[in-house]
């Protein structure tokens, strides 16, 4: 859906993060790595793509300013997906990558709660922005390049969507 280029795009968003890993320790503050992943992204995931998630992230690394404890990130989140609706346009509900980070921001804020377990409020928080990113095969594309697209030629999920949620079971998987 769109222009065909997601799975490409995220590809070289990874294979640059895997090369900034291997050129430098990563910050160790995540203010600072997550700033620092958005302007890996920024300069070499290109796409719409890459400009969301250097929006995303920039905002999440504000947000954690001098803050890192659990309730930190489920605000993060909220700032990064404020940051993303702002200057994208996209709303939860369009068929983009949006309602699977809207998803997993839902579950996340469960961080907010006295002794939450991180990792099983991620790993449901994985389990949403699956399903959301399921849920998008049937929506009508109201943002984004699939918005250009016949919602009846629009047959499988939306590949942002999908790539989301692949991109926060990797996370899970690497906490784990």
């Amino acid at each position: 859906a769109g222009d065909g280029d997601c799975g490409h795009t995220h590809a070289r968003a990874a294979r640059a993060i895997r090369e900034w890993m291997r050129s430098r320790p990563p910050p160790a503050a995540p203010a600072q790595l997550l700033s620092a992943l958005a302007d890996v992204l920024l300069e070499q995931m290109g796409g719409s793509s890459g400009v969301l998630y250097g929006l995303f992230l920039t905002a999440a690394a504000r947000s954690l300013q001098g803050h890192s404890d659990f309730p930190a990130w489920a605000d993060a989140m909220d700032a990064g997906i404020e940051a993303m609706q702002r200057y994208g346009g996209a709303a939860p509900g369009d068929r983009t990558m949006l309602d699977s980070l809207w998803a997993a921001a839902q579950a996340l804020r469960a961080l907010r709660s006295p002794g939450a377990d991180p990792l099983q409020v991620l790993a449901a928080a994985v389990q949403s922005a699956e399903a959301a990113a399921e849920a998008t095969r049937h929506m009508e594309a109201g943002a984004g390049r699939a918005s250009y697209i016949r919602s009846s030629r629009l047959e499988q999920p939306d590949p942002g969507a999908v790539a989301v949620a692949a991109v926060l079971g990797a996370v899970l998987e690497g906490l784990r």
